[in-house]
């Protein structure tokens, strides 16, 4: 069975644990937790022995067959934890992992845990974990889906807060799942009793502010996905933020050229009308479809044309071999793709 990962707590408190687990997805703190919470049922039913394998291109998937046949001198229950970075176990491991999965001995759990998942992922030895047991596919959440998973984890800690005061929390934290889980657990720490409880006084805006650090860590993905999804206000704080963390146009340039030159290939094939067979085509994420589609949508073809010399000008200007402050350049580049009147942006 296929479970979000808010479901499985319930679903393991439920019936008893299952021969196999997949936790797969590219937001660690979500992957790390739902792993941590298939272990804590495990130890609680009985599976004392833990035996750890880490996945890589020399791994031999035989160790794992043979570990998995071999008896326990320590336990009857053991647990095999299976870390395969890459989501992909090849041919062998496909292999080995249908054959658990058809025939997995009595008193044994895998679990098996990836850093990356999609759809290109997924085969027919994930879908026989399906069957067998449970595969958690794990997505990094989108913009607006922060602010209720922040509600659920300060639930979770007894802390109650109002919706002016979350959406700063998201502000401060936006997009590092992890530091949003340090800012919560620190809140439970600092607030103490006086917040706590369905009946408590809800923590205000002030509070938060002053309670909560600037936590933000933009990267340069982030930045130029606020750009194509029109956000220009979030997509300057972002650029800010890098810049103050020290980060240089010139180490910028490279992922945002590419993501533009990537538009204007779209854009044409937009205007031919074959723009989601070219998606596929550069392997875009489903994920990011949406965002693509928007910005498409903003700008013609010529217009994302005009976007990737500017991208040029930018460079040269953070390499000294152009006029230009580079940091206000890439404002403007930012903004531009934001806006739909984005040609003016860029003349001025």
């Amino acid at each position: 069975m296929e479970l979000r990962p808010d479901r499985l707590e319930r679903q393991l408190a439920g019936e008893p644990l299952r021969p196999v687990y997949l936790v797969a997805g590219a937001e660690p703190l979500l992957v790390q937790e739902a792993a941590d919470a298939i272990r804590a049922r495990a130890r609680e039913e009985g599976y004392t022995e833990r035996e750890v394998y880490d996945v890589d291109a020399r791994f031999d998937w035989n160790t794992l067959t043979q570990g998995i046949a071999s008896l326990s001198l320590f336990a009857t229950r053991r647990l095999f934890d299976l870390r395969l970075p890459t989501g992909k176990p090849g041919k062998d491991g496909s292999e080995a992992l249908r054959e658990f999965c058809e025939m997995s001995p009595p008193d044994t759990v895998l679990l098996i845990t990836a850093q990356d998942w999609s759809k290109s992922h997924a085969g027919k030895w994930s879908e026989a974990i399906a069957r067998a047991g449970h595969l958690v596919p794990v997505y990094p959440l989108k913009t607006h889906e922060l602010g209720e998973w922040l509600l659920r984890r300060l639930r979770s800690r007894g802390l109650v807060a109002t919706p002016d005061a979350v959406r700063r929390l998201a502000d401060r934290v936006e997009g590092n799942l992890l530091a949003a889980a340090q800012e919560v657990d620190k809140l439970a720490l600092l607030v103490g009793g006086g917040a706590r409880g369905p009946s408590a006084e809800a923590i205000d805006v002030e509070q938060m502010e002053r309670l909560v650090a600037d936590s933000s860590r933009f990267d340069v993905f982030k930045l130029v996905d606020a750009a194509l999804a029109g956000e220009p206000v979030r997509a300057v704080r972002m650029l800010a933020a890098l810049r103050g963390e020290g980060e240089q146009v010139a180490g910028l340039m490279p992922m945002v050229a590419r993501e533009v030159l990537s538009l204007c290939g779209l854009a044409r094939a937009a205007e031919s009308g074959n723009v989601m067979s070219a998606m596929r085509d550069a392997r875009i994420w489903e994920s990011k479809q949406a965002i693509y589609r928007r910005a498409l949508e903003r700008h013609p073809a010529s217009r994302w044309e005009s976007f990737a010399a500017e991208c040029g000008r930018i460079d040269r200007a953070a390499k000294g071999r152009g006029d230009g402050d580079p940091w206000l350049l890439l404002e403007r580049l930012l903004v531009a793709i934001a806006e739909a009147r984005g040609r003016k942006l860029l003349a001025s």
